[in-house]
């Protein structure tokens, strides 16, 4: 059941989403409302709704700003509140946090066509996780698949940036490399890669290299200085340190874990 937050300053359009909108039988319940953006924002952090809907305008701070500071702390799917004179400021003004619009007088129809996308979209989402949850040993173990599949957005940079980490692990690797090749902002594609993994890129990328370290030292063929630079870490010291961070073991007790 998706848990849903309602924020709009006018009464009787909040009420009536909140009380006249059949919501169970699209398998959601209304967990808040606030009839501010401050209040709206508390209420988010307080009870971290799966959705928030929001109007553009309203008292203290707006829907936008309130669901970009509330995005910092909390993962929900966000939908802006729209009258057709708002629509185009909206698509200007909003940033990448914004999913969907709903014009009003909200549709019932469509809002119902809404909920049961986006909760199919975080079923899968949680399905993954629970995937790799399943099958990860310590910590370590990420499946690029698993989230190139939560990446839904048009353009894909999130799934760009994932399959660079899978064939350019062993080199030097950055956000900022990434993002000049696909022709974005470095702090754009680092708060997608986090919205969709849940991860930063250098966590992600750590993360990563030591899942293919870790396969490294089963095989028993190479030293651990060999896997450390095969795997893109230029210091030995660097590379030990971050792999028990990861498995909470040195790679030598891993070694012999394994005998």
């Amino acid at each position: 059941m998706l848990r849903i937050l309602i924020a709009e300053d006018e009464d009787i359009i909040r009420k009536g989403l909140v009380y006249t909108v059949d919501w169970l039988s699209m398998d959601c319940v209304v967990v808040a409302e606030a009839a501010n953006g401050r209040e709206g924002l508390e209420k988010i952090l307080e009870y971290r709704p799966d959705v928030v809907i929001a109007d553009i305008c309203m008292p203290y701070l707006d829907g936008i700003e309130m669901i970009r500071q509330a995005s910092e702390s909390v993962k929900f799917v966000s939908i802006l509140l729209t009258s057709y004179a708002e629509f185009d400021y909206a698509r200007r003004a909003i940033d990448a946090r914004v999913r969907e619009y709903l014009l009003k007088p909200v549709d019932e129809e469509k809002l119902a066509q809404l909920m049961e996308k986006i909760a199919g979209e975080i079923a899968a989402g949680r399905q993954a996780e629970h995937r790799k949850s399943q099958t990860e040993p310590e910590g370590v173990l990420l499946n690029l698949e698993d989230y190139m599949d939560l990446d839904r957005s048009e353009n894909g940079y999130v799934s760009q940036a994932l399959e660079r980490i899978r064939t350019g692990y062993a080199g030097k690797l950055s956000v900022e490399s990434i993002s000049e090749e696909l022709g974005v902002s470095a702090s754009y594609l680092s708060r997608k890669f986090k919205e969709v993994t849940g991860q930063t890129f250098l966590d992600f990328l750590n993360r990563y290299r030591v899942q293919q370290a870790a396969a490294l030292l089963g095989t028993g063929k190479y030293r651990i200085s060999e896997i450390s630079e095969a795997t893109g870490f230029s210091d030995y010291k660097h590379f030990c340190a971050v792999f028990k961070k990861y498995t909470s073991k040195s790679p030598t007790k891993f070694l012999k874990g394994m005998g």
